[in-house]
């Protein structure tokens, strides 16, 4: 179980730390845009949280998995808004957790897609 979701935890343990910062480092923002940021961000937990959700094996990717892992995924991203209101230089923005659920989101189904892919996959 800790072999699961430690992954998950460090991971949104980052993010949280990075959202409370008071600006973005300088070298991150001129790369990628805050659009960028939070869906490649939270595609990456959409995946980690799959990982935790299916039990780490492909057959356990099931419908509720998939929705197990984009719900706490989601979840995560609005407490993060939600912290980030009272972060003076920072705002909560509805654009970002949309942007949050839709970067989980298409983790979700190329992570299903996969599946299907390979044969391994019981969602659907």
């Amino acid at each position: 179980m800790i072999q699961l979701w430690a992954p998950v935890a460090l991971y949104m343990a980052a993010i949280f730390y990075g959202s409370l910062m008071p600006t973005v480092p300088q070298p991150i923002e001129s790369v990628f845009t805050d659009t960028w940021l939070h869906a490649g961000g939270y595609f990456l937990l959409g995946l980690l949280t799959l990982r935790a959700t299916a039990g780490a094996r492909w057959l356990g990717v099931t419908g509720g998995a998939l929705l197990g892992a984009w719900c706490v995924s989601v979840l995560h991203g609005a407490a993060v808004e939600w912290m980030q209101m009272y972060v003076p230089t920072r705002m909560a923005e509805w654009r970002d957790l949309r942007n949050d659920a839709i970067g989980a989101g298409l983790a979700l189904v190329a992570a299903w897609a996969w599946g299907i892919m390979r044969g391994t996959s019981r969602a659907g």
